[in-house]
Parts: C-alpha cells; sequence; structure tokens
C-alpha cells in the first residue's frame, strides 16, 4: 500500500518578488500553485495510491472569491472518481476562523475536527490516522499532548500541522518535541507548516514535506511531496517527489578572477546555465549575487542599472522553458591592495579610508531612525509588503542603505578623479 503526504499547498497564493518587465513570466506564475496541486492530484492517481494526506494550509488564508474553493472541489472530485480519499487537518492560514466561505466537499474528503484529536480508521487496509486541525489561526499550544496512544495493531500515522521545535522563518504554532511524538507510538507523523523538506527521524518516521510549489526566492529549489510505502505493517519507503512547475534559484557568483566585463557576463552566463540544468525543464526565476574581491568593483556600482538590464538580457536569452531575472545583489568588494588611483594618490586614498569607515552611533542612529520612520506610510504599497518589503525605520535596513551610501560615495569619487 502506498500513501501520499503533502502539506502547505496555499491554493492561489500570489508568488511574490518577481519584478515586472517585458517578458517576465505573469501569467505563468499566477496559476503556479494550482498546477503544481494538479501534479499532485494525478501522482496519486498514477500511483493508485491508497489516501492522500493534507497536513495544511490547503488554503492562502480567506478566499477572494469562490473560484478557490470551487476549483480544490473539482480536483476531489478526480479523486472520487479513481475511489482515493483524502485526510486534511487545517493549518493556520486556513482555520476555521478564517475560512468565511464554504462549499460542501464530496464524501472522500475528511476534514479533521479543530475541537479535539480524532482517530479514523481504515478496517481494509489496518490503519488509524489520528488529526486535530487548528481552530484558530494562532494555535500556541502542543496539540500532539492530546493525540491518543497508537494501537499496536494497526499502522498509526499522526497528521499535524506544527513548528514543532521552533523552525527559523516560521511562527511557532502548535509546537510539540520529537520525544513526544515518538512517546505516541505512531510509525509515521506526517507533518506540515515548514515550507522546506525535512525527515526529522527514522525511528519512527517524521516528515516535512515541505510545499508543493515555491512561492518566492527564500523558497528556492525542488518542491513536492512525499510518498510513502507500507508493507507489513511497516514503512519500506519514503520517495520525495518534485510537483512544482516553475522553480526559484538563487546564482551566487564569484567574480574575483574576473578583469573585464566580458569575462564577468561569460561566468554569469555558465551559472546560470546551471540553474537552468538543474530545474530539468522548468522555468527558472532566479536571483543573480555577484561577490567576491575584483577591479570591478566600483564599475559595477557605477553602472549597475546598466548591469541589471544586461544581465536580464543574458536570462531571457536562454532556450527552452526560459529564465527570468528576480533581482541582482551586489556584494562584491575592492580588489585586495586598492585601486591604482588610491594607491597613487594619499590625499584621495585618506579621504576614501575615512568614508568606509564611517559609522554613525547608536544616539544618531536612533534620531535618524525617528526622522525617517514618516516616510513608511507614504511609499507605495508595493514596497511595504512581500518578502522584500522596504521599511525605512528598520535598523537593519537603514544600516544596508548607509553601506550603500559610502560605497556610491567612494565610487563617485573614484571616477571623478579617474576623468581628470
Amino acid at each position: 500500500m502506498k500513501f501520499i503526504h503533502a502539506a502547505d499547498i496555499h491554493l492561489d497564493s500570489a508568488l511574490r518578488g518577481l519584478e515586472r518587465y517585458e517578458g517576465a513570466p505573469v501569467e505563468e506564475i499566477r496559476s503556479a500553485t494550482r498546477r503544481a496541486f494538479e501534479n499532485l492530484v494525478q501522482l496519486a492517481i498514477d500511483e493508485q495510491v491508497g489516501f492522500v494526506l493534507l497536513a495544511g494550509d490547503l488554503y492562502d488564508g480567506d478566499w477572494r472569491d469562490y473560484n478557490t474553493g470551487l476549483y480544490f472541489v473539482g480536483q476531489m472530485q478526480r479523486l472520487h472518481a479513481a475511489s482515493i480519499p483524502v485526510f486534511i487537518v487545517a493549518g493556520n492560514h486556513d482555520a476555521a476562523s478564517q475560512i468565511t466561505k464554504s462549499l460542501r466537499l464530496p464524501d472522500n474528503v475528511t476534514l479533521f475536527s479543530t475541537r479535539k484529536p480524532q482517530s479514523i480508521i481504515l478496517e481494509d487496509s489496518g490503519i488509524a490516522i489520528h488529526g486535530q486541525g487548528f481552530s484558530t489561526r494562532a494555535v500556541t499550544e502542543d496539540l500532539s499532548l492530546g493525540y491518543p496512544q497508537g494501537d499496536a495493531q494497526l499502522f498509526n500515522i499522526g497528521l499535524l500541522h506544527t513548528s514543532l521545535d521552533g523552525k527559523p522563518g516560521h511562527e511557532p504554532y502548535a509546537p510539540c518535541t520529537v520525544e513526544g511524538l515518538r512517546s505516541k507510538g505512531y510509525q509515521y507523523w506526517a507533518l506540515g507548516h515548514v515550507h522546506k523538506r525535512e525527515v526529522i527521524s527514522v525511528d519512527p518516521w517524521i516528515v516535512f514535506p515541505g510545499n508543493i510549489q515555491g512561492r518566492h526566492i527564500r523558497e528556492s529549489g525542488p518542491r513536492g511531496c512525499t510518498l510513502v510505502s507500507v508493507d507489513n505493517g511497516a514503512v519500506s519507503r519514503v520517495e520525495h517527489i518534485d510537483l512544482d512547475v516553475m522553480r526559484w534559484a538563487r546564482c551566487e557568483v564569484d567574480v574575483s578572477a574576473c578583469d573585464s566585463l566580458d569575462d564577468l557576463y561569460e561566468t554569469v552566463r555558465l551559472r546560470l546555465q546551471q540553474n537552468l540544468d538543474e530545474a530539468d525543464g522548468r522555468p527558472v526565476a532566479v536571483r543573480i549575487v555577484l561577490h567576491g574581491n575584483t577591479s570591478l568593483h566600483s564599475q559595477l556600482h557605477a553602472g549597475m542599472e546598466n548591469l541589471k538590464q544586461e544581465l536580464r538580457a543574458l536570462c531571457n536569452g536562454f532556450g527552452g522553458a526560459g529564465m527570468w531575472l528576480e533581482k541582482l545583489s551586489l556584494k562584491s568588494a575592492p580588489a585586495a591592495g586598492g585601486d591604482d588611483i588610491v594607491n597613487n594618490d594619499e590625499a584621495l586614498g585618506g579621504l576614501l579610508g575615512i568614508i568606509r569607515n564611517l559609522e554613525v552611533d547608536g544616539a544618531a542612529a536612533a534620531s535618524l531612525l525617528e526622522e525617517v520612520a514618516a516616510l513608511g506610510s507614504k511609499l507605495p504599497a508595493e514596497l511595504r509588503s512581500g518578502d522584500d518589503s522596504y521599511d525605512p525605520a528598520d535598523p537593519q535596513q537603514l544600516g544596508e542603505i548607509l553601506e550603500d551610501v559610502k560605497e556610491l560615495l567612494v565610487t563617485r569619487l573614484l571616477m571623478t578623479e579617474g576623468s581628470d
């Protein structure tokens, strides 16, 4: 017998961070979560699984309209026609208090109680599935404590949306411990909430399958579900299956050895080709990060906009499924020994040194934050939301801006001196 364990579908969630420009895959990304979910349903049918487990965050909060719900019901009807049951626990994004619209689900779909743990016994296959969904968006208690002890005569599965013992970038909802889960005597724990795939334990199996489709640059790499095989009452195989229809990639390029822009473009091109090959025929949204000590440092910063357009064209020039620039990030530094101009001009070298060593003390920084805080409400909405949002009152972001200002001053001074 086989079953599928998936989580964090986030149906109709908007993919974020991709700049809008000519050739950007706006329509492609708009339907990405639906097409990835269709891949999940088709996998279940092709593998003739016994059932599908969805460990929370099926939706992405309250529906904008009924189309999201109607779409989900339609996909469940496909599984109903294939006699495949589906078992779901609500997560923090689709908690009962957040869903204001509801549709009658096909009778092959079971939504676990949000009031207390519920156990469902599949007599024909000797399987018990235990689960409880979120009744509110923020559940801070350990729901697993209320789950019953496993039946020694059955193959026991725990279906739970949880942060476990805490994961970076995820709210600490329904926290629990590995020891606590092991104490229940289950053979498999199907977890959700953490968007990165992780096998926590193999005795018993405790698995986060990750989400089925990356939605921004922090969710890069392959995304999918877990296909589990069970033989003679024990897990015999646990396999990750890719379901994503487009991929996010972070392309780190060391430009230390690049002596010209042509060298840099060729180095970047080779790394981008590698990212495209790894996507296995999927379109890729890529963030290019240039780092390393290079003699091109000042030239890159001075011509940032032109560099971005050149790299955007480089991405668009790939054939196949396509590649798009999500963002360009410059993390380079001057080549060891500094620029020749600095070495030959003691006064200029001293000035550049002062600029590079400028620091804002705590009191000055606090005063500056107060002055710029009011700017936040005047910024366009698209700059104040999303994963790369800008908050002028954020000390960390202010610090990064001050570093950029110092670099701009250095670059301008070098360009001015070089033209004399």
